[in-house]
C-alpha cells in the first residue's frame, strides 16, 4: 500500500515553497485572528513546515503543538492568491508526526475516539448505551457534580451525548418520483448514520422526489475523513479503498450531506495512485448542489433562518450559493447572511475535543453573529457544525434550532422525518 507523501518529499517541498508569505491569509485564520501568534497562522505554520521538510528543524514539541492548534478549515486556500494546498499540506505533516509518534496523554485519547467514531457498527450498539444514559437521567446526575467542568475534554465527549434521537429507518433504495433524472448513490457516514439518521432519509426523500432513484448500499464504512486530517495515513487509504469498491459505479453522483466527508472524498485521486477511488472523487457532490437543479414542490414556512458555512464545504468544496439558493426557495423563509458566516465554528471534526478551550473561544465568537442577526433557526451543512453551535446555545439558554438546510427542506416538501 502506498503510503502518503512526506513533508521532504519533492513535491510537497515544492508546494511548501510555493507560499509568497504575504499574509493575505491571516485574517481570515481562526487561530491567527483569536492569539494574534504568527505560528498560529497559515503563514508561520507553512514557515515551520518547511524548516522541517529543509532539515533545518526536527518536529519539536513545540511543532507538534503549533500544528495541533490548526482547526484545518481551509478558510486560508479560499484568501490564497498563490494557489497554496494547505489542508493537503497539514495533513502530510500530521502523517510525518503521527509516524514519529506522541506523547502518551494525547495518544490515549486519540486512539479512543479513532477506535470508535469511524465504526459504524461500534457505534450503534454505544449509541443504545447513551440513550439510557439519558433516558435515566445519569448525564443529568453527572452533570450536576461539576465533575466534567474539571475535565474539559470529557466534557466535549458529554456534550456529544445531547443529540442521540431514536432510530430512524433510512431505506436501502427508492425509486424517482415522477420523470427519472438518473440514479444517485447516498454516503452514510459513520456518525451521521446514528446521530443523524433523521437527515438522512430527509436526504433520500428529497432526492427521490426531485427524480433521482437512490441507493443506500448497507455494506458501506466510513470515508475516512477523519483519520486524514489526524494524518492517520495508512488508515485512511484502508477506508477510502473499501468505500470505493462498496459504492457502486452505475450511478451519476455520490451524494453526501457532511461537508467533511464530501471534502476528503473528492480529494481521493489526490492521495491514492487507485483508479476506482479517482473515479468515486470526480462523482462526489454535496446534496444541495444535486437538489439545486431540481424544481422541487415546497410549501411555505415561515421561518427566520441564518446560514453557517461548513468549513468544508465552503473551503473545501467550494460550495457556497446552493444551500442559499435551496433556502431563498422555501416560501415564507427570511434568510439572513451571517457576518463572519464562513468562520470556523470550533467542531472542526474531532477538534472540539482535543482542543477544547480553542474551540469554545470560536464558538463564543459564532454564537454572538448569531444574536446579532436574530435568527432563531440557523441551517448549516456539517453534523459537526449542528452539535457544536447547539451545545454553544444550550449552554447561554438560546432559544435556536440548529438545522441542516436539507432538514428545513423536508419539512417544506412535507416528507420530513420528524
Amino acid at each position: 500500500m502506498a503510503s502518503l507523501p512526506t513533508l521532504s518529499a519533492p513535491d510537497t517541498l515544492t508546494s511548501l515553497r510555493t507560499c509568497v508569505h504575504c499574509g493575505i491569509c491571516l485574517p481570515q485564520c481562526p487561530t491567527y485572528r483569536v492569539l494574534g501568534e504568527e505560528m498560529d497562522s497559515p503563514r508561520g505554520r507553512i514557515y515551520l513546515m518547511r524548516a522541517v521538510a529543509e532539515g533545518r528543524l526536527p518536529i519539536t514539541e513545540q511543532f507538534t503543538h503549533h500544528l495541533d492548534l490548526c482547526l484545518g478549515c481551509r478558510a486560508c486556500e479560499t484568501a490564497c492568491p498563490a494557489g497554496v494546498r494547505f489542508g493537503s499540506l497539514l495533513e502530510t505533516a500530521r502523517a510525518d508526526i503521527e509516524r514519529q509518534g506522541r506523547p502518551w496523554r494525547r495518544r490515549w485519547l486519540t486512539r479512543l475516539l479513532f477506535a470508535t467514531f469511524p465504526h459504524p457498527e461500534r457505534l450503534g450498539p454505544l449509541m443504545g448505551l447513551a440513550r439510557r444514559y439519558q433516558r435515566w437521567g445519569v448525564q443529568t446526575l453527572v452533570r450536576r457534580t461539576g465533575v466534567l467542568a474539571r475535565f474539559p475534554r470529557l466534557a466535549a465527549m458529554d456534550d456529544l451525548l445531547a443529540r442521540v434521537p431514536d432510530q430512524v429507518r433510512v431505506p436501502e433504495y427508492l425509486p424517482a418520483r415522477g420523470k427519472a433524472r438518473g440514479r444517485v448513490a447516498v454516503l452514510a457516514g459513520c456518525v451521521q448514520r446514528h446521530l443523524f439518521a433523521d437527515v438522512n432519509r430527509d436526504t433520500v426523500q428529497l432526492l427521490s422526489l426531485a427524480g433521482w432513484d437512490v441507493v443506500v448500499p448497507r455494506g458501506q464504512g466510513c470515508c475516512g475523513a477523519l483519520e486524514l486530517h489526524a494524518g492517520h495515513a495508512e488508515a485512511f487509504q484502508a477506508r477510502a479503498r473499501a468505500l470505493a469498491a462498496a459504492l457502486p459505479e452505475d450511478v451519476d453522483f455520490v451524494v453526501t450531506n457532511a461537508a467533511g466527508c464530501g471534502a476528503a472524498m473528492r480529494e481521493y485521486g489526490h492521495w491514492l495512485p487507485d483508479a476506482a477511488a479517482t473515479r468515486l472523487a470526480g462523482r462526489v457532490r454535496d446534496v444541495t448542489e444535486v437538489l439545486a437543479s431540481a424544481s422541487l414542490p415546497l410549501g411555505p414556512l415561515p421561518l427566520t433562518v441564518a446560514y453557517h458555512d461548513a468549513c468544508h464545504l465552503a473551503h473545501g468544496q467550494k460550495v457556497r450559493s446552493e444551500p442559499r439558493a435551496l433556502l431563498r426557495s422555501i416560501p415564507g423563509l427570511t434568510l439572513i447572511e451571517l457576518r463572519d458566516s464562513d468562520l470556523c465554528c470550533g467542531s472542526a471534526g474531532i477538534y472540539n475535543i482535543l482542543e477544547p478551550q480553542m474551540a469554545d473561544r470560536l464558538l463564543a465568537a459564532k454564537l454572538d453573529r448569531i444574536e446579532q442577526s436574530g435568527a432563531r433557526v440557523v441551517a448549516t451543512g456539517n453534523p459537526g457544525c449542528v452539535m457544536q453551535i447547539a451545545k454553544g446555545a444550550r449552554a447561554r439558554g438560546l432559544s435556536l434550532e440548529v438545522v441542516h438546510p436539507v432538514t428545513l427542506l423536508a419539512r417544506s416538501a412535507g416528507v420530513s422525518a420528524r
